[in-house]
């Protein structure tokens, strides 16, 4: 994987949430001066760390937010199955705020969080074929990514930028269930992927790939990944013996959506199944 030596000013939004905490350790061992974006202050901001406390979806304050940056990782946007005008104003308004403050401030580099709940209703075959798959959302969050993504598709075209569009399976510090088993990206790997997304293999152009790690049970083929420099490392296998590998809680069905593909799920409502307490 192609290394950017020098410092780099990166923005971060959704600097408050999971997995952009468990990404911002990596980013300061790498040296980056980051700013963490979110409508939440991020906790315990590090020396290269600067808190701006604002909504994506505000043009003047992405603009000033992202005023001599290099890149953004953009992860802010809501994570579950919502109504559909609060995934719209968030994950694809927001969306097109921030790209647009990108190419007003000059950045040519960015990171898209889209979701394998883009392309949830193709089987999961499908994903290990070595093709990009098209947009078949499971859901109104499905289709909030897959705006996303064809947003970053017009600017990545627009406006010479490359754009990564990684379908994300599951983040965590370590995977808690089965499926994570397949679909796990690990705090380590989404690191490598920012430092992918940094290098200048395939600039411009846009890229849509899976956001898994090296998953001994993975369903994804990680041969577009590669091909820009995202060379996952980590295998959920080694956490398997202490995972209850017979409940899975949200089963595939064959579908890459999972429960969220099934009959159970309904549009606009969160009602993903909880975990039964033992």
């Amino acid at each position: 994987m192609s290394e950017t030596s020098q410092p780099l000013d990166i923005a971060l939004t959704g600097a408050a949430g999971m997995m952009a905490t468990l990404l911002r350790p990596y980013l300061e061992k790498a040296g980056r001066r980051v700013r963490l974006i979110d409508l939440a202050a991020a906790p315990a901001p590090g020396p290269r760390e600067t808190l701006h406390v604002g909504s994506v979806a505000d043009a003047a304050f992405m603009n000033a937010a992202l005023a001599g940056t290099d890149a953004v990782i953009h992860l802010g946007g809501l994570h579950r199955e919502m109504a559909w005008k609060d995934l719209v104003a968030t994950n694809i308004t927001g969306t097109q705020v921030t790209l647009e403050a990108a190419r007003i401030n000059g950045v040519k580099r960015i990171l898209l969080a889209s979701s394998t709940h883009s392309v949830g209703f193709h089987p999961l075959e499908a994903a290990g074929g070595g093709r990009v798959l098209a947009p078949r959302p499971d859901s109104y969050y499905g289709v909030s990514k897959a705006a996303m993504e064809a947003l970053g598709s017009l600017y990545a075209d627009k406006f010479a930028m490359k754009v990564v569009s990684a379908r994300t399976g599951t983040g965590g510090e370590r995977p808690n269930d089965a499926r994570m088993l397949s679909s796990w990206l690990s705090p380590a790997d989404s690191y490598r992927l920012v430092e992918a997304t940094l290098n200048d293999l395939g600039a411009p152009g846009h890229h849509v790939l899976w956001g898994v790690s090296a998953n001994a049970r993975g369903w994804a083929d990680l041969s577009a990944g590669r091909q820009i420099g995202f060379d996952p490392l980590d295998d959920a296998e080694a956490f398997a013996s202490e995972l209850d590998t017979g409940d899975v809680g949200d089963t595939f069905d064959g579908l890459l959506g999972g429960f969220w593909a099934s009959s159970s799920h309904r549009i606009g409502v969160d009602n993903y199944p909880q975990p039964v307490a033992k």
